[in-house]
C-alpha cells in the first residue's frame, strides 16, 4: 500500500504542467523612465543666484534649484556616478562657474586634422597614441562643486546613474539654474 500512495504522489505532482515563463523583458524596459524637469516660472522672478540653493539626491536621481525652506524653482532629471562613491555626498558650494568648460580627465584623442583617433579616453590611465593630443569633453555650464573636478553639468541623461562622478543635467535645464547660482551658493548632494 505504501508504495502505491508514493506512486500516486508522484503521478499526480508530474501531471502538473510546468509554470509559464515570463518573457525575458529589453534593458530598456527595466529602466525607469524618470519624470521630465519642471520649472516654475512663478518662481523665476523670485529667485536669486543670492537667495538660491540646490538639493541633489543620487537614490531619487533628482536635483531641485530652490530658495526658503520649501519653495522649488527647477526639479529635474540628473544622472550621477555610475559607481557608488564615484559623486561625493555631503555640502558643498559653488566653487567654479564656466560656460564652456571642458574635461580635463575625460575625453579624446585627436590628430592634427581634428580627426578622433581614440574616443572616450581617461588621461588618468590611457596613453597619447603618436602624433595625437588631447581634446577634453565638454562640460557645457559646468558648476565645480569640488577641488578634483566634481560638478554639474549638461550631459546625457539615459534613466540611471552613468556618470564618472559629476552631476549631468538636461541641456535646456543646464543654463537656467547657472544663472540662478553664484560662487559660493550652498548645495547638497544627498545618498537617499
Amino acid at each position: 500500500m505504501k508504495h502505491f500512495i508514493v506512486l500516486f504522489i508522484s503521478a499526480t505532482l508530474f501531471a502538473q504542467e510546468p509554470p509559464e515563463k515570463s518573457p525575458v523583458k529589453k534593458a530598456s524596459e527595466l529602466i525607469a523612465k524618470q519624470a521630465p524637469p519642471v520649472v516654475d516660472q512663478d518662481v523665476a522672478a523670485l529667485i536669486t543666484p543670492d537667495n538660491s540653493y540646490v538639493v541633489i539626491s543620487i537614490a531619487k536621481q533628482r536635483a531641485w534649484v530652490m530658495f526658503g525652506p520649501e519653495v522649488v524653482y527647477i526639479d529635474t532629471p540628473i544622472s550621477s556616478g555610475k559607481r557608488a562613491g564615484m559623486t561625493p555626498t555631503g555640502r558643498f558650494t559653488v566653487m567654479q562657474k564656466n560656460k564652456n568648460h571642458r574635461s580635463s580627465v575625460y575625453g579624446d584623442f585627436v590628430d592634427a586634422r581634428g580627426r578622433i583617433v581614440r574616443r572616450g579616453v581617461s588621461t588618468k590611465v590611457d596613453s597619447a597614441p603618436g602624433g595625437t593630443h588631447y581634446v577634453g569633453s565638454p562640460m557645457k555650464f559646468f558648476c565645480r562643486l569640488t577641488g578634483d573636478g566634481v560638478g554639474f553639468h549638461v550631459g546625457k541623461l539615459p534613466g540611471y546613474p552613468a556618470s564618472h562622478g559629476c552631476i549631468r543635467l538636461p541641456e535646456e535645464i543646464a543654463p537656467l539654474i547657472y544663472e540662478k547660482v553664484k560662487l559660493g551658493t550652498p548645495v547638497e548632494v544627498r545618498a537617499d
